[in-house]
């Protein structure tokens, strides 16, 4: 038998972020995230605190410092707003905390794409829906938020969305990836008519689908669905298509919920 005294056993059985957090306030936990430079640094704290009049602020010592407005959103917004997830995902911060630094972070974007003619590189197109008949639209609005703050280009449709239409924006904008949240049950049908309707146009993008009303059983009967427990996956999902091609069997793999 191995020689353990009960506080040993206790301190193996404590999980790194769950130590972290005991002696960590949130604010210090960012602390040891921001990037060294003062003038980024004030550019991530102020998306930290979801203070937009802050990061323009931040945004304008950068530009009288020189610096190009489309390259402020690759260097000083974006890793700020990763910063913010990077903490939601270790559980040190909150669902709303992220929504207010995205929104200071898109308003963030915003600023640097009026103060310059070119026109910024989105990473892809995703489309967001909430399902037909579904008039809950949090968690779509959530997961738009999330994407743009990671530098997608988001076409939202809004809630109640009939099928056709989500089929016609695939046409249209050829996206890397299609959400859908349901929070109702009797509306998750209409995820597994969206999906046949995108195979006979000849489509295989997936399909991630969340929300209170399906399960990830629900979800990967059907040919295109992949499983989206949190809003916060959508990014991630998105990211790895983009690396890694859009084969639903590797994200339903690497995504799993066990």
């Amino acid at each position: 038998m191995l020689d353990f005294n009960k506080e040993d056993i206790s301190d193996v059985l404590v999980r790194y972020n769950v130590a972290m957090e005991k002696t960590m306030t949130p604010d210090e936990a960012a602390e040891q995230l921001y990037p060294q430079d003062p003038l980024l640094k004030a550019v991530a704290v102020a998306i930290y605190e979801g203070e937009e009049d802050d990061v323009i602020e931040a945004l304008d010592s950068l530009l009288d410092a020189g610096k190009a407005p489309l390259k402020l959103i690759d260097e000083a917004l974006l890793p700020g707003m990763a910063l913010v997830s990077e903490l939601y995902d270790q559980g040190i911060i909150f669902l709303p905390n992220v929504m207010m630094s995205a929104d200071a972070m898109l308003e963030g974007i915003e600023y640097c794409k009026s103060k310059t003619e070119e026109v910024p590189e989105a990473k892809g197109v995703v489309v967001c829906h909430a399902a037909e008949g579904d008039v809950h639209d949090i968690g779509k609005n959530i997961v738009a938020a999330l994407l743009r703050a990671d530098g997608f280009d988001v076409v939202d449709l809004g809630r109640d969305v009939p099928t056709d239409e989500v089929v016609t924006a695939a046409v249209e904008h050829k996206p890397v990836m299609i959400t859908g949240t349901a929070l109702m049950t009797t509306t998750m049908y209409a995820f597994k008519e969206v999906n046949d309707k995108l195979i006979e146009k000849g489509f295989n993008i997936p399909f991630a689908c969340g929300g209170g009303a399906v399960n990830q059983e629900f979800v990967e009967s059907y040919s295109l669905g992949v499983y989206g427990e949190e809003a916060a996956q959508a990014p991630k999902f998105a990211n790895y298509i983009l690396k890694n091609g859009a084969d639903i069997g590797k994200l339903r793999e690497e995504f799993h919920h066990h």
